[in-house]
């Protein structure tokens, strides 16, 4: 009997944190994705860990408000191993949120149909074409990869690291700002340069509408460097994977 409950918790604690970090990717979060399909995943992935991770677990030893508290440990760790990979993976919406409002549309907003929530068109266009990029060189196996090392890091059944789990938050959430500055750096160059262009105009030929000119001119510059941007997304697979795994807390 006491070995079935310490299997049994030990199947628990394996599902809380592969839940835990599932539910809060950009991709396996989307709410386009049915429940079931979500549940029997994680279920299936918690069957496979809790197979070959070992649980130094006593079941005799463990008191219910033990095991709640080893269940609430386990939810921690996912949900910081989850909230690093979605920092690094929003960087693309960040740089495209940077374009938009040099572009002049910040008040533009869509319905996400993956997510539910409204969103600017370019940052969502930008990051769905680097999801797309990222699943297809096989970056899913990246996700499986960080549920295996954090159980070398942080066993099942251990207190939480929360000064080390933070640094990696705090880390992901600059990484995040920093490589969306780098990814918008160019069109942010291009954007000065007309406006610089736009200056001399004005001083050129005062009676000219500088405001009515820019407008057209700030959408056609940005969906031009958009479209020249988006063959070298594919450069940045490796790097934002290369990326994740240096940040990751294990």
């Amino acid at each position: 009997m006491s070995l079935m409950i310490e299997k049994l918790l030990g199947f628990v604690m394996v599902l809380t944190r592969i839940s835990a970090f599932f539910l809060v990717l950009p991709v396996f979060g989307w709410k386009s994705i049915p429940v079931r399909i979500k549940v029997a995943m994680m279920v299936l992935l918690a069957i496979f860990f809790s197979m070959i991770t070992p649980l130094p677990l006593d079941a005799g030893r463990i008191s219910a408000l033990e095991a709640v508290l080893l269940i609430a440990h386990e939810a921690t760790y996912g949900l910081a191993l989850g909230l690093v990979a979605t920092f690094v993976f929003a960087a693309v919406k960040f740089s495209g949120r940077i374009i938009e409002r040099q572009m002049g549309l910040a008040m533009a907003q869509i319905l996400d149909p993956l997510t539910g929530e409204r969103a600017q068109p370019l940052g969502s266009l930008l990051e769905m074409i680097f999801i797309i990029l990222f699943l297809s060189a096989n970056g899913h196996h990246l996700f499986l990869l960080i549920i295996s090392r954090s159980y070398q890091a942080f066993p099942a059944g251990s207190m939480p690291t929360i000064p080390v789990l933070a640094d990696g938050v705090i880390k992901a959430g600059s990484a995040m700002l920093i490589v969306g500055l780098k990814l918008a750096a160019p069109m942010l160059a291009a954007f000065l340069l007309l406006m610089v262009v736009l200056a001399v105009l004005a001083r050129m030929v005062p009676e000219m509408n500088i405001l009515f000119v820019s407008m057209p001119l700030r959408v056609g510059l940005g969906l031009l460097m958009v479209a020249i941007f988006l063959p070298f997304i594919n450069s940045f697979v490796a790097e934002f994977a290369n990326l994740m795994s240096n940040l990751l807390p294990v």
